[in-house]
């Protein structure tokens, strides 16, 4: 096989300054939600927030392991969610139509055997369009 499927790729990781926003922002709406709400754990996210926005001004790289462990986190979520989620969607959507089509008779692709043709070309009618339309695809 010349296929290299070993899947080593060259990926970027984010800044530790925007790791640190995104999550600001989120620990921001969550405390604001949870004290909306009448939650006394929502201070503790708020508190959070503002520590976060701090290390975010100083020192963003004391978030660079956090970051790259987010990073290799959401690298294995996409490993495994992935060919679920794929084969989930083939199994029940692509198959059932599959099998409808072959009990109806369908051959979209035309791949039955047909011994009795000369020739398994289709005509075209009306002919393509004239080759002058063809100067300006791009």
């Amino acid at each position: 096989m010349h296929e290299n499927y070993s899947r080593v790729e060259e990926v970027k990781v984010s800044s530790d300054r925007s790791f640190g926003v995104v999550f600001l922002f989120m620990f921001l709406a969550l405390g604001l939600w949870l004290v909306s709400g009448g939650h006394t754990k929502g201070w503790i996210f708020l508190v959070l927030s503002i520590g976060l926005f701090l290390v975010i001004l100083r020192r963003p790289s004391v978030l660079s392991p956090l970051n790259l462990a987010w990073f290799r986190f959401g690298l294995f979520l996409g490993r495994l969610v992935n060919p679920i989620i794929l084969g989930v969607i083939f199994f029940l959507v692509i198959t059932p139509i599959a099998v409808i089509r072959r009990l109806l008779g369908k051959d979209s692709l035309h791949l039955k055997f047909k011994p009795k043709l000369k020739s398994y070309w289709i005509d075209r009618n009306p002919i393509g369009s004239k080759p002058s339309s063809m100067t300006r695809q791009f």
